[in-house]
C-alpha cells in the first residue's frame, strides 16, 4: 500500500445507550458542519458506534498534520468548545470523554486486500 500522509483526530466517548449514541452523532455531525468541515485539508469525520451501545468513536481525517495545525491555530476554539459543551448538555443521556492528552495520530501502517501469505 502507498504511504498515507493523512492526520487523524480520534475522539472517544462512553455513552449510556443506543439512543444517546444516535443523539451524540447528530449533535457532533452538526458541529463538524458548522465549525470544522470548511477548513483547508479537512477530509471527513466518521462516527463509529459500538454494537453494545456504550461507545462512540469519531475519527476526523485531515490531509496532513499541517492542515490540522492550521485549523487549531486559526479556528474559533472557544466557540467550538462552547458548542461541544452545549451539545453534551442537550443529550437526553450521559456522554463522557475517554481521551487523555491530545487525541491525534498518524498512520503507521495499513494492510489492504491481497493474496494470502503462505511463507509462515
Amino acid at each position: 500500500m502507498s504511504a498515507d500522509a493523512s492526520f487523524h483526530s480520534i475522539i472517544d466517548y462512553t455513552v449510556d445507550g443506543p439512543d444517546t449514541q444516535q443523539e451524540f452523532v447528530a449533535a457532533f455531525a452538526e458541529i463538524q458542519e458548522r465549525w470544522v468541515r470548511f477548513y483547508p485539508g479537512y477530509q471527513s469525520a466518521r462516527f463509529y458506534l459500538s454494537t453494545d451501545g456504550t461507545r462512540v468513536y469519531t475519527i476526523v481525517r485531515w490531509a496532513s498534520e499541517a492542515d490540522y495545525r492550521n485549523f487549531v491555530e486559526t479556528s474559533d476554539t472557544e466557540g467550538r468548545m462552547a458548542a461541544i459543551s452545549q451539545a453534551l448538555a442537550g443529550l437526553s443521556g450521559r456522554a463522557e470523554a475517554r481521551m487523555t492528552g491530545i487525541p491525534t495520530y498518524t498512520v503507521a501502517r495499513e494492510v489492504g486486500p491481497g493474496p494470502q501469505r503462505l511463507d509462515v
